[in-house]
């Protein structure tokens, strides 16, 4: 078998249109790759998401690592946007182009790709398992998720866990991540009395609430920040009240805010902190406040150490780079593997991922796969 050319296998999942929640191909084309190389192969579709799970190696060896991503893609937008075909896949300037190209099926096909080739050459002694879900675009709720619960109830395991997301701002080898900051959405419904505007004592506003309880939540400081986390950062992104008439006063006003939590936080005790607000402007105005809470991921760290030292070598090694150690971003499907084994990300620079004319640089896509071929041979020597 021939070494597998990321490049050629990230083109090819491009023209697969796997956006959320449809598989578009892109795992059967990827579990015909692994399946060539000797992995052995299991879909784990749960809730109408594809999923595939691949091992080379006996379950239960004494040495498992593991790589994570998704070949789901966000939707194009307006295509009339595009200067290429954002499944096709066009070769141009250096780059590939199209929906995916960064985010991040070029980071797919590199660990992919090195996997393949690794237990090709060099057989190691233990377990290679690659779990690449098509759910991380979407609700994530059927994703990595289910290839997790799938993997406990098989007796399958990892003991690290490479996430192959874009990690670098600027610069191929800059960063990689080794947590990632918690994410909640808070919807809030003030309801009062609707009544005449040119008698407001005969109703309740509940656009003045609403506007105390939000200077109040935004104007709160969270913190200062911890040894590996910037400040938490709270952002009301909606107020609608949806009222087209001058004289009358509403009975009813929503607004959502998003927060960026740090490990000084927990879903639970910002959730008390929000309801507690809430109380306190419904009591002030004589209002009834409404509080629903999601919350998307809890703030994670895998503490500085040896899956990140022997990833930063690996980087370093290939790129001359010492990748700073960070926590910037949203959230990813690492926030899942943390429960199962150590897990720290790395991959390609972010720049054009979820816009028009997404595009990745040919060359990145192979120095990202000699980069994963030399986490391999780090862990299994």
């Amino acid at each position: 078998m021939s070494p597998v050319d990321p490049a050629d296998l990230t083109a090819r999942l491009i023209r697969c249109p796997s956006v959320t929640p449809e598989e578009g191909g892109a795992l059967t084309l990827l579990e015909e790759v692994l399946t060539d190389a000797g992995f052995a192969c299991t879909r784990v579709d749960r809730g109408g998401t594809a999923n595939l799970f691949a091992r080379w190696g006996d379950r239960g060896a004494a040495r498992n690592f593991g790589f994570n991503g998704h070949t789901d893609v966000v939707p194009v937008g307006d295509r009339a946007e595009w200067t290429a075909d954002p499944f096709g896949a066009e070769e141009r300037d250096g780059h590939l182009w199209g929906r995916g190209a960064v985010d991040m099926k070029s980071g797919v096909a590199a660990f992919a790709a090195a996997a393949c080739d690794f237990v090709r050459d060099t057989p190691p002694d233990g377990a290679v398992i690659l779990a690449i879900t098509g759910d991380e675009e979407g609700d994530a709720t059927d994703g990595t998720t289910a290839l997790l619960d799938w993997m406990a109830a098989q007796g399958e395991r990892m003991d690290a866990c490479l996430v192959g997301e874009p990690t670098c701002p600027e610069t191929f080898g800059e960063m990689m991540k080794i947590g990632r900051r918690g994410s909640l959405n808070a919807h809030v419904t003030v309801t009062g009395v609707q009544g005449h505007s040119a008698y407001p004592h005969r109703a309740r506003n509940p656009l003045p609430a609403m506007a105390r309880l939000m200077d109040r939540l935004a104007s709160e400081t969270l913190d200062e920040g911890t040894d590996h986390f910037d400040p938490s950062t709270l952002a009301v992104v909606t107020i609608d009240t949806g009222n087209p008439a001058t004289n009358v006063i509403p009975r009813q006003t929503r607004a959502t805010i998003n927060i960026r939590f740090n490990d000084r936080h927990t879903g639970a005790s910002l959730t008390d902190w929000l309801r507690e607000e809430c109380d306190r402007v419904a009591g002030e105005f004589d209002v009834t406040v409404d509080l629903a809470v999601k919350v998307s991921g809890e703030a994670f760290l895998t503490p500085p150490g040896p899956l990140s030292d022997l990833v930063a070598a690996a980087v370093e090694a290939e790129t001359g780079l010492r990748p700073v150690l960070s926590t910037s971003g949203g959230t990813s499907d690492a926030r899942f593997v943390r429960v199962h084994c150590p897990v720290v990300e790395f991959g390609l620079v972010g720049r054009g991922m979820h816009g028009v004319d997404e595009k990745v640089e040919i060359a990145q896509i192979h120095a990202l796969k000699a980069v994963y071929a030399r986490v391999l041979r780090s862990f299994f020597a």
